[in-house]
């Protein structure tokens, strides 16, 4: 047993023994409850007093059992405490204690289920965003690694409800399940969707067909790696200049060109322009390559009098200098009505005119 567990049983089992002591010497002996707690506790510690008043003889039988048991307890207390200490898990302890406070005091973030290569890379590209996030993982070498980079974690089964509840699943804004089998992902996919119908769920899928019943089960999105993999080889080869272009536009590694997705929020001053009179090209210098409207559907290079509508998000390509300053305008509400007034123009006549 752990040790801890240990010190919890024999804490339980002395308060038990104080209450029986107490209530023994009340009933035997009849004395009040201060003095029969006081007996009680004494007779536990060994510490050699007098008795408070003369025994009777069911009393002092009552004492001689009280004592050895009590004796056996606070022994077996003393060497749980001398383990914890010894093993070092009491740091451990109150450590995991302020994880965990950590956790409960997470609001909309992402569950990482599974912290083997896939989900190492998700949990560096969040951080370096950062998004809140929490990894759950139960096997014991990985928890160790996950220890020494100091992401917040839960060691469990992701299968399991009560540990998806102590990740804050109620409160989550996503979860991604990416352990190495796809059993456990359906499995993970199932739980997490019947404890939080409105989450978003990402899940890997890895043999064929497996993505149907990841589907089925209830994620939202599904992604094989291999699948990808093997069509961005397949690229490399076909169109390598293309290619070239995605990574430097959405790869880490290339600070010159980013590719990042901004959300009109619903207090913008921007709702109800369009693309010339918003003005984003010219102020910033970041290029919307992209508009996904708020009912699913996608606009691709957006004509410049597209008009722009609550929820709205963005597909950006700029420098992050420019993304940045984007990101500022979009959520600065007194920003939007000086830009809008230098950038106002007439539409063209025949409505295909385009941000230049």
């Amino acid at each position: 047993m752990d040790p801890v567990r240990h010190l919890k049983v024999s804490i339980t089992v002395l308060g038990l023994l104080i209450s029986l002591g107490t209530l023994g010497y009340m009933g035997i002996e009849g004395w009040n409850f201060l003095d029969s707690l006081f007996m009680t506790a004494i007779t536990l510690a060994t510490v050699g007093y007098q008795e408070i008043h003369p025994l009777s003889e069911n009393g002092k039988i009552f004492t001689m059992l009280l004592i050895v048991f009590g004796v056996s307890v606070l022994g077996y207390i003393v060497g749980s405490l001398a383990q914890i200490m010894f093993e070092g898990q009491f740091q451990r302890i109150v450590g995991r204690k302020k994880v965990e406070k950590k956790i409960e005091a997470l609001r909309d973030h992402y569950i990482v289920c599974g912290f083997g290569r896939m989900g190492a890379l998700i949990c560096r590209e969040f951080a370096a965003k950062p998004l809140p996030f929490v990894v759950v993982e139960k096997m014991p070498d990985v928890v160790e690694k996950l220890e020494a980079d100091g992401y917040l974690f839960l060691r469990g089964d992701a299968t399991d409800d009560e540990t998806l509840l102590k990740a804050g699943i109620k409160r989550a804004k996503g979860l991604i399940s990416v352990v190495a089998s796809d059993t456990e992902n359906v499995y993970i996919t199932l739980t997490a969707r019947e404890l939080n119908p409105d989450l978003f769920i990402l899940a890997r899928s890895g043999a064929e067909g497996s993505d149907i019943k990841l589907k089925r089960a209830g994620a939202s999105k599904v992604v094989s790696p291999y699948l990808i993999g093997g069509s961005r080889m397949a690229q490399a080869i076909l169109r390598p200049n293309v290619v070239d272009f995605i990574e430097i536009a959405t790869g880490r590694e290339h600070l010159e060109l980013q590719m990042e997705e901004i959300i009109i929020p619903p207090n913008s001053g921007f709702i109800g322009e369009n693309l010339i009179s918003s003005g984003f090209r010219k102020e910033t210098g970041a290029m919307i390559v992209g508009i996904k409207k708020s009912t699913g559907r996608m606009v691709f290079n957006p004509e410049s009098h597209t008009c722009l509508e609550e929820r709205d998000t963005l597909i950006v390509l700029g420098e992050p200098s420019s993304i940045q300053k984007l990101e500022y305008l979009v959520q600065c509400a007194t920003c939007a009505e000086d830009i809008i007034k230098r950038h106002k123009v007439k539409s063209d006549p025949d409505g295909q005119g385009r941000e230049r």
